[in-house]
């Protein structure tokens, strides 16, 4: 794994009026690692996560992207640089099929995004991309069946090809398991560490599911009241008196028996 620094923050801050959502946060991920933020509801982390990808403007402080100043830019010029998020680059349109859906989220981001009435078949790169996608994230059996029959954890799975279409260098997930049911769960997971364990792209993970945080994190950045409270590996997370004293162990159970 390499050790560079592919996304850092500096002091990164955002103020709604007298309400001071994420107060200058400082973060470095690494490149080709699973990199997670957990905290409680209100901890910053979704704001946090809407400055880096450019839904929010901070209110001060630096997004940095592959050495590049990016904190101007706007969420779809972040898009074309490689920073790819669920619902960011388009949404799942539920009358074409999983691979249509794949297909034209592919085809947005590599200069052909308005050229609708042209035959797909003249678009074969798109085309062949979608399918490896579709076979990555285990929809093939499902690839000409339109989103809106999917079930929810196939759909969240849709979601996660849309943002891989376009091949990007880091993929923001933000709760990925929301909403599933927990026999559904499992393969998310094994795609996510399949994405992981191929060593050449960077995943940035909010997630509530304390056991799948710590069972496939690299790195955890706990978030509280707007700030780090604490970083490491997820064994150093799970045995941080200071972390398990401010909320873990009563919102999550105790972490110190998380393997």
């Amino acid at each position: 794994m390499e050790n560079h620094i592919i996304l850092e923050t500096h002091n990164l801050r955002k103020d709604f009026g007298g309400l001071v959502a994420v107060a200058n946060v400082s973060m470095k991920v690494k490149a080709h690692s699973l990199h997670s933020i957990i905290g409680p509801n209100g901890a910053g982390k979704t704001t946090f996560f809407n400055l880096i990808s450019g839904n929010l403007k901070p209110t001060d402080g630096q997004v940095i992207f592959n050495g590049r100043d990016i904190t101007d830019l706007p969420a779809h010029r972040r898009a074309h640089l490689g920073i790819g998020r669920s619902f960011q680059i388009t949404n799942v349109f539920p009358n074409l099929t999983v691979i249509e859906n794949v297909r034209l989220a592919a085809q947005a981001l590599g200069g052909d995004s308005f050229k609708f009435w042209k035959h797909y078949q003249h678009l074969t790169e798109y085309e062949d991309r979608a399918h490896q996608v579709v076979n990555e994230v285990g929809l093939t059996d499902r690839a000409n069946l339109p989103a809106q029959l999917l079930p929810h954890g196939c759909k969240r799975q849709l979601e996660l090809a849309i943002i891989l279409a376009s091949d990007p260098d880091v993929l923001l997930l933000d709760e990925p398991t929301a909403g599933m049911a927990r026999e559904e769960i499992p393969n998310l997971m094994k795609v996510i560490e399949r994405i992981k364990n191929r060593e050449d792209k960077t995943i940035i993970l909010v997630e509530h599911k304390m056991d799948l945080v710590m069972n496939v994190s690299d790195w955890i950045t706990v978030m509280h009241q707007g700030q780090v409270l604490a970083e490491g590996t997820p064994e150093e997370i799970a045995s941080n008196e200071t972390v398990q004293s401010a909320y873990l162990g009563e919102l999550y159970g105790d972490l110190s028996e998380v393997k």
